[in-house]
């Protein structure tokens, strides 16, 4: 056993397994250049704190702004639920305006009421400026009774259409669109007048 000699084996390509190296489809094998060295983009990357041209870069970053100020607006009066501050978003609002913007509104003719009766205070005649100061506190009071008969029959459709109640704060939502006039309404009216909200 001790002066046994082991026989030798030579490597051939039975004894070891060969790994195919296939390609997998849409997989590139090699990137067919090197590496690019961290500081090489780091120095790519590296932008001056100080423009060059402080004037032109001022008026650049200006107009930008500008350009965004309006994105935001238009976006804003499109009705776009990214562009809408918090007491505008959600479904229920949108049915809200949609709600109020379909139907006319003795509230909205209140401010051009008011103008006409500024204008009729200037005629010298007492009875004349006493019968439209009347007229502004009767449209006032008709108004009112439309915005309370709307909040009701909005907060049953709210509850009929969500199954819940509407959220704090829609009663004036509703009442304070209502007495705008519809060219003055943010975000901007979404249907037209007689149509059933969305």
């Amino acid at each position: 056993m001790f002066g046994r000699r082991k026989e030798s084996v030579e490597p051939t390509v039975e004894n070891f397994e060969v790994e195919e190296t296939t390609a997998v489809p849409g997989v590139p094998q090699k990137k067919g250049r090197p590496t690019p060295k961290r500081r090489d983009q780091e120095a790519a990357r590296r932008q001056p704190l100080v423009p060059a041209d402080r004037d032109a870069a001022k008026k650049q970053a200006k107009q930008e702004a500008r350009a965004q100020r309006l994105k935001s607006r238009e976006a804003f009066a499109r009705g776009d639920e990214n562009a809408l501050p918090k007491r505008d978003r959600g479904p229920i609002k949108r049915f809200i305006r949609d709600t109020v913007d379909s139907r006319w509104n003795i509230g909205e003719i209140l401010l051009p009421l008011m103008l006409i009766v500024l204008v009729m205070t200037v005629v010298p005649n007492r009875s004349f400026q006493m019968g439209a100061l009347v007229l502004v506190w009767v449209v006032i009071a008709v108004g009112v009774i439309d915005c309370v008969l709307l909040w009701r029959r909005l907060k049953k459709q709210i509850r009929a259409r969500f199954n819940e109640d509407p959220p704090k704060g829609s009663r004036s939502y509703a009442i304070m669109r209502a007495f705008q006039m519809r060219l003055s309404r943010m975000p901007k009216p979404q249907v037209k007048r007689g149509e059933a909200p969305r």
